[in-house]
């Protein structure tokens, strides 16, 4: 036992020790500060290269010991100012460099294509896999602030302006995901009657070419989402579009679109889903064996976390989103750490959509987007992955180079068949002969009779009208 004195003694060396250390820390009276604009002219005499700003607010920063962060080497110079102040270089030419913002969901092929193979050396069979998938499920809905996924509140659905189609019909419908907020959507059934399988269709950040100056008042509403879904209702199946949170409907209750740019958006559309997966499989002849997901852009990554985080999902089809160098630019897809560290290693969107596997995948790429590489990069690491499985013919891709960032007819062509596929549905409802979709018998609604409230239908007496009532009850369902 040590005695009292030597305790105290003790301590006191510490404490000398700790002084000691602060007296050697070499501090100086002044930081020696330069404007960004300065010191980068003096970077550029000095290596001969050029930089050119993206933006003017990028001279008024000032670097501190500037002309301490100069080196004999260019790229440890420019990381040397760069990195403190959030801003990144990208190399044009040999003489020529730009200086843009730091984004954290953004990274280069290359530095992709390093991390998966790194993920690949880490975790390069099914046994290691399979616990890899249960950790990323764990970190990303911790991420996500979903802690308790029995916290399941009665939806109180409520159905609307059912209209009958040719081959099926629409109603508007709005459910409780979480006590007082309501999600809202469309829903597409078959007139045929039977079992049938269940499509999610979430929408991503699209305009509406009805109401091209309200961009967030869009997606669910627009043509091609329509097309696609009563295409899918047509061949047998369930579908369900809904709006994304502070957007369409949703703004009613959040108080504007603004609060659509949050990371809590990224929760609460997950949850979402995963409530409107209860919802629809609640609904008469829904099939639980036979479930999908198909969005793009945005909506792919709502499938994606979907995907990954309910076992029930059986088919997946994110279009225009899978890759591993870009997590989506609006906080909605990436303001939460979902992609950041997971038991030692960060993770990307490649690998959350092989947490599908081995269970039928299709990706679905184009050659104007971070998509273009998923041909090279992403798609070979997913083929070895559902190889630990050898089910390597479960996971498919479609590369169109010459298509745009959409779900326009080309994309929609393989994700009819890849679900026609998996999910039992019948072809021949929408593809003729000639191996065609024909989609002339679709009636395109215009916004207000895909709107569940409105003049006449208002919100609900219980209806939370902010969006801080929103997180507030959304913490309090998940025991925050």
């Amino acid at each position: 036992m040590f005695s009292l004195k030597s305790i105290i003694r003790l301590l006191s060396a510490i404490l000398l020790l700790l002084m000691i250390s602060r007296g050697n820390a070499q501090t100086s009276a002044d930081v020696y500060r330069q404007s960004l604009d300065e010191i980068m002219k003096k970077v550029g005499k000095r290596f001969g290269v050029e930089f050119r700003y993206d933006a003017d607010s990028f001279l008024k920063k000032k670097v501190e010991y500037a002309q301490w962060k100069l080196t004999s080497d260019l790229p440890a110079t420019l990381d040397n100012i760069l990195k403190p102040l959030d801003l990144k270089y990208r190399q044009v030419d040999s003489k020529t460099y730009v200086i843009t913002w730091y984004e954290y969901y953004r990274r280069t092929n290359e530095e992709a294509a390093i991390e998966l193979n790194g993920l690949l050396k880490a975790f390069p069979d099914s046994t290691s896999f399979n616990q890899r998938k249960a950790e990323l499920k764990s970190c990303i809905a911790d991420a996500l602030g979903i802690h308790n996924f029995s916290s399941r509140t009665p939806l109180n659905p409520i159905l609307r302006q059912k209209k009958v189609f040719d081959g099926y019909t629409t109603e508007n419908i709005a459910f409780e995901s979480i006590p007082g907020y309501y999600v809202t959507g469309t829903l597409y059934r078959p007139t045929s009657k039977g079992n049938y399988a269940v499509i999610l269709s979430p929408h991503g950040h699209f305009y509406n070419e009805q109401q091209p100056t309200l961009p967030k008042d869009s997606s669910r509403y627009r043509a091609d989402m329509q097309y696609r879904c009563a295409s899918l209702a047509k061949m047998g199946a369930l579908v369900l579009s809904y709006d994304m949170y502070a957007w369409g409907e949703s703004a009613l209750m959040t108080g504007g679109g603004s609060y659509h740019e949050t990371g809590f958006a990224s929760a609460i559309q997950t949850w979402n889903s995963i409530r409107a997966l209860d919802f629809m499989l609640g609904l008469p002849g829904a099939d639980s064996k036979r479930v999908g997901v198909s969005g793009a852009s945005g909506g792919g990554t709502q499938t994606l976390l979907l995907a990954a985080l309910d076992d029930r999902v059986k088919v997946s089809a994110p279009v225009v989103m899978v890759g591993a160098s870009f997590f989506g630019g609006c906080p909605c897809e990436s303001g939460l750490p979902i992609h950041g560290e997971c038991n030692g290693r960060s993770t990307n969107n490649t690998e959350i959509a092989a947490i599908i596997a081995p269970k039928p995948l299709l990706v679905v790429s184009d050659g104007d987007d971070w998509t273009k590489y998923v041909q090279g990069t992403d798609y070979p690491y997913l083929q070895k992955i559902y190889g630990f499985y050898g089910e390597q013919s479960n996971v498919e891709s479609v590369y169109l180079p010459a298509e745009k960032h959409d779900y326009g007819i080309n994309k929609r062509i393989p994700v009819y068949h890849f679900f026609a596929k998996h999910l039992g549905l019948n072809e021949k409802a929408v593809f003729g002969k000639d191996g065609k979709p024909d989609e002339s018998k679709i009636t395109i609604l215009k916004n207000d009779d895909l709107r569940v409230f409105g003049a006449a239908q208002p919100l609900p007496a219980n209806a939370l009208r902010s969006h801080e009532a929103i997180v507030n009850t959304f913490n309090k369902v998940q025991g925050k």
